[in-house]
């Protein structure tokens, strides 16, 4: 996927969502052991910096290989996509490194789409989807937490692709 991103939006960082990334990896973990695991995941998407966090993957994986040797080859098969957000500061890595607002999002517009199935015209889809968007919109009552603090730093970081959308 990261290919096709990338062909069609050469600039784009792609951050594969991390929530995603743990669930993987503690799916085929005993119960008894989820917790521990889960706890040395962690100091992994927690490092300061990229040099931590590759440490700490080796130290997980030093420690967990012997017993569940996906995890950690997981997590080195997508570590170039796991790991962008930790080139920003912290309280924007939270903003970006979970993918369940765009999920979410995706959802509402297979709805839409499954619903309608047939549309007259391309325009008619764009519309269907555009009205789905003010409609949710609408209904968000939650702000996305430290959106605040992420945006101005999103206009510096990458004033030139939003001044193409104000």
């Amino acid at each position: 996927m990261s290919d096709a991103i990338q062909a069609v939006y050469p600039q784009t960082k792609h951050q594969l969502c991390i929530v995603h990334q743990i669930r993987n990896s503690l799916k085929y973990v005993p119960y008894k052991d989820k917790k521990e695991v889960a706890r040395e995941l962690k100091k992994i998407y927690d490092a300061e910096t990229i040099d931590i966090a590759e440490s700490e993957l080796e130290n997980f994986a030093s420690k967990y290989d012997a017993k569940y040797p996906l995890i950690s080859k997981s997590w080195l098969n997508n570590w170039d996509n796991l790991t962008v957000f930790l080139q920003y500061p912290p309280k924007i890595r939270k903003v970006i490194y979970t993918t369940n607002v765009i999920e979410s999002l995706n959802i509402q517009f297979s709805k839409v789409i499954k619903n309608k199935k047939i549309f007259p015209k391309d325009d008619s889809v764009f519309k269907s989807l555009y009205l789905t968007i003010d409609y949710l919109t609408k209904k968000w009552s939650m702000p996305v937490r430290y959106w605040n603090e992420a945006m101005p730093y999103f206009a510096i970081e990458f004033e030139d692709r939003i001044l193409r959308f104000m």
